[in-house]
């Protein structure tokens, strides 16, 4: 049920009325913006609601079930508010949006339309298309522990209770060669094994990606240099000199827990319950009824 004042139930009467729709967005970074399709700024509730994105939006559809509702926002790449990269670094992901169809000629009389969140966004040359999710999609995510082998905590986290900042599991390094966007060979990292990093972080300490982070995919020691690559290349592209903070990585199991790690006590997964091979498996007089492989 939506809240319609007096005032604007009184100008929705009239028949001729002067609506707009705005957007309120809230990154997860704490960076709040606000867009309009009306022609001039609109200002509310602290927030200024600008025209020059060209931001506009398709029709809200709304079901009486589940299902998810979804409305596209369309609008303009433009330097200083929409960035390109910023939508590849991930910043816009997730965002919490309200739409809200106010009066242009008198603010005060408004209504929340939805709130929602940034889904999928579509990008091209020049402008992209972003989904607005509704309050639904939240019902679709896992909440609570998967029943798995492998652990479910994050490397670092209270969870785990690793410390990342001990020496043996970081390192400073400096980029030697580009072997591919997203593979290059490092100085610093001498005393690291191969495998060491596979699953770690990469944090990026100068250059144009100073601040980001990126996934490392592999970590190779071929004639004791270092060759490390990216799950992803980066957004801009990395350069010679440029210098990072590398993390180790895990790969979830048990073993890796307990032989890298020494952490099996807070190890988060369930390793011994049975696989699918187990259901496979017939009575035997020679045992090989544990779950393992077969």
């Amino acid at each position: 049920m939506k809240n319609i004042t007096p005032d604007l139930q009184a100008h929705l009467d009239e028949g001729t009325t002067t609506l707009s729709w705005c957007w309120r967005i809230a990154r997860a970074d704490g960076v709040r913006f606000g867009f309009t399709d009306h022609d001039v700024t609109l200002s509310f509730d602290g927030t200024s609601f600008e025209p020059e994105s060209g931001l506009t939006a398709s029709e809200v559809r709304s079901g009486s079930d589940l299902s998810v509702d979804a409305q596209d926002a369309e609008g303009v790449l433009t330097s200083d508010r929409i960035s390109e990269s910023d939508i590849v670094d991930g910043r816009w992901d997730n965002a919490k949006v309200e739409v809200w169809r106010v009066n242009w000629a008198d603010t005060a009389q408004r209504v929340l339309m939805r709130r929602g969140a940034i889904g999928q966004i579509r990008r091209g040359r020049l402008a992209f298309v972003a989904e607005v999710r509704s309050l639904a999609h939240v019902l679709g995510q896992t909440v609570g522990r998967t029943f798995q082998a492998t652990c479910d905590a994050a490397l670092g986290d209270a969870r785990c209770g690793v410390d990342l900042e001990d020496p043996a599991f970081k390192g400073n390094g400096t980029i030697i060669d580009l072997l591919r966007d997203r593979a290059f060979t490092a100085s610093g990292l001498g005393g690291f094994s191969s495998g060491w990093f596979t699953f770690g972080t990469v944090e990026w300490t100068t250059g144009t990606n100073a601040g980001r982070l990126a996934e490392i995919i592999a970590h190779d020691v071929p004639d004791g240099i270092a060759v490390l690559t990216l799950l992803e290349a980066p957004v801009r592209a990395i350069t010679e000199a440029d210098t990072f903070t590398i993390r180790a990585g895990c790969d979830k199991r048990i073993e890796t827990c307990a032989a890298k790690f020494a952490n099996t006590v807070n190890f988060r997964g369930f390793p011994h319950i049975p696989g699918q091979d187990a259901v496979l498996r017939y009575a035997t007089k020679d045992g090989g009824h544990e779950g393992t492989v077969l």
